[in-house]
């Protein structure tokens, strides 16, 4: 049996296990524990607890003072699982329904590649983070010294893609993937017998009608030339059967590339919102926070990745246009240049963020390559 055999036997088994045993942001206490220890058994040093639940091993080989930081998230989904394999999560409500298991083991098995095989000098940081889903992962790595800690010149980060084939890696240089803002609006009025609507000051018909208006954001207040996405996600009242509400929350999001369109999505927004509220006689709250920033891939490491991850890849080569969904490895790129790829799932898998979602373990070994790949380019052959 050959060694690429015997790792991509390994990473199955990891995968599965942290799989089956998913957790949540910032409490990736086991998921971490199992990583420190693989990581210290390749003779890396590790240092565990950064950021909270973060862990980073260090390699180093020769003798150059150049460093690459490669980077996999942990953290599972508060979602419950439906696809009833063996592997299925045992955590009621909480699944690895995005793949950041697949990541951890993909990384796990770069490390492994890259100390039997080495071909680099310098140093390789493999950053384990955690949080990723809801944002607050890399800022809390680099809140605790990451950078200074252990510094590096480029950071690389791979993300599994349902869709795209596997074997196949795509990226884009400039911007990649969204900022994304979350918003939450208030409405308050006076509630009463459905009989009897005149007599109070209900929220219902306002929030409907703010629902519908708060799509014309994108569509007459954008240029057609940025990309742009509101979408209401969520929206409750205290009404019942037979009782008008009197409170109502709108929640959902929005997506952007440029600062100037997320402060213009706000701006119309506040507007739209106490426009409604005064049409209605109620008051309108309004709550506008920025979650992820957009991530923009340096253009010279992007066409530098696509061409180490070419040797190991089915294809390699540039996405046809930028995602609308976020990812906090933006925020690592205010700090150093680098670059985001996407790695094919298969063509025939459940969506990310998906009760029937499930990494495909056909791809560990393709990942585990591209990191090791871009790793020895970035660092030179030995």
């Amino acid at each position: 049996m050959s060694d690429l055999t015997l790792l991509e036997r390994q990473m199955t088994e990891w995968r599965r296990d942290f799989h089956r045993n998913p957790e949540f942001g910032f409490e990736e206490r086991r998921t971490a524990g199992i990583v420190a220890g693989v990581l210290r058994d390749l003779g890396l040093e590790v240092a565990e607890g950064v950021g909270g639940t973060g862990v980073v091993g260090s390699l180093r080989r020769g003798n150059s003072n150049r460093a690459i930081a490669l980077r996999a998230d942990m953290d599972a989904l508060r979602i419950t699982e439906a696809t009833g394999l063996e592997w299925s999560s045992s955590a009621p409500g909480t699944m690895h329904a995005c793949g950041h298991d697949g990541h951890t083991a993909m990384l796990l098995g770069a490390a492994r590649l890259l100390v039997d095989e080495g071909g680099f000098d310098g140093t390789v940081h493999f950053i384990f983070q955690p949080a990723e889903e809801w944002g607050r992962g890399a800022l809390a790595m680099l809140g605790d010294g990451l950078v200074s800690r252990f510094p590096f010149d480029e950071i690389y980060g791979l993300h599994n893609m349902p869709g795209l084939p596997v074997g196949h890696v795509e990226t884009r240089p400039g911007p990649f993937m969204s900022a994304e803002d979350n918003f939450e609006i208030v409405l308050k009025g006076k509630g009463g017998h459905a009989s009897r609507p005149q007599g109070g000051r209900e929220v219902m018909v306002p929030a409907c009608a703010l629902v519908m208006e708060l799509q014309t954001i994108v569509s007459r207040r954008i240029s057609p030339a940025d990309i742009a996405v509101v979408s209401v996600t969520e929206l409750t009242t205290d009404g019942t059967r037979n009782a008008l509400p009197s409170l109502a929350r709108i929640l959902g999001d929005a997506r952007s590339f440029r600062p100037e369109v997320s402060v213009r999505i706000e701006e119309e927004m506040r507007r739209i919102s106490a426009g409604i509220a005064t049409l209605h006689a109620v008051e309108a709250e309004v709550t506008y926070t920025r979650e992820f920033v957009s991530l923009i891939n340096d253009a010279e490491l992007s066409a530098a990745a696509l061409d180490a991850a070419r040797p190991v890849s089915v294809r390699a080569g540039e996405a046809a246009e930028p995602v609308t969904g976020s990812e906090d490895f933006a925020r690592y790129l205010d700090h150093a240049p680098g670059c985001f790829l996407f790695i094919g799932n298969g063509e025939d898998c459940a969506p990310l963020h998906h009760p029937s979602y499930d990494f495909n373990d056909a791809a560990l070994l393709h990942g585990a390559q591209v990191h090791a790949a871009i790793a020895r380019a970035r660092l030179g052959q030995r």
